[in-house]
């Protein structure tokens, strides 16, 4: 018969996160986050022009409201930029690990042995960057997931590949 224990966790042996050497995105995902804030920013944009050409109530506000719409654009921009630089991930022996974030910095440490499917995409303007999202799924529900987008496709392969090989190995264990 095994006896039970359940000892204290010294907090200061457990390995710090925050140490981990982040991979970040490659630097041409930037243009592929440009190219589609632009398209968003002309769809809003196009919207915006034919509402205040066919509205003769909001003639006097024009100039504020394009004011306020460069303002948008420039914070957007601004935004996207800032956010970009704080992204990175690393693929460990025994998790993989994703950081975002600007305002709320988050970082998802998903273990290897929780993911059940892993997928790759690739976007319009990623594929003509040779770029892709990683994409991998969790049995924790849709809160596990994690999206890696600004990889190079051949990198983003080799990552999944390994992954997959480690859930086939991790299921014929548990079989066993």
């Amino acid at each position: 018969m095994q006896h039970f224990t359940n000892e204290n966790i010294d907090l200061d042996q457990l390995p710090k996160y925050q140490e981990i050497v982040l991979t970040a995105p490659d630097k041409k995902y930037w243009k592929v986050i440009v190219i589609n804030t632009c398209i968003f920013l002309f769809v809003i944009g196009t919207g915006l022009g034919i509402f205040l050409w066919l509205n003769v109530h909001v003639k006097p506000y024009i100039y504020p409201i394009i004011g306020g719409f460069l303002i948008f654009t420039i914070l957007l921009f601004l935004i996207h930029r800032a956010s970009f630089k704080k992204r990175g991930f690393a693929l460990r022996e025994k998790d993989m690990v994703y950081k975002s974030g600007i305002i709320a910095e988050k970082t998802s440490i998903v273990p290897l042995n929780r993911i059940q499917h892993v997928a790759l995409d690739e976007g319009v303007f990623s594929r003509m960057y040779g770029l892709a999202t990683l994409e991998i799924h969790t049995a924790g529900g849709s809160a596990g997931h994690m999206h890696i987008a600004g990889i190079p496709v051949e990198k983003a392969n080799v990552i999944k590949e390994a992954l997959l090989k480690r859930i086939d190995l991790l299921e014929s264990l548990a079989v066993d």
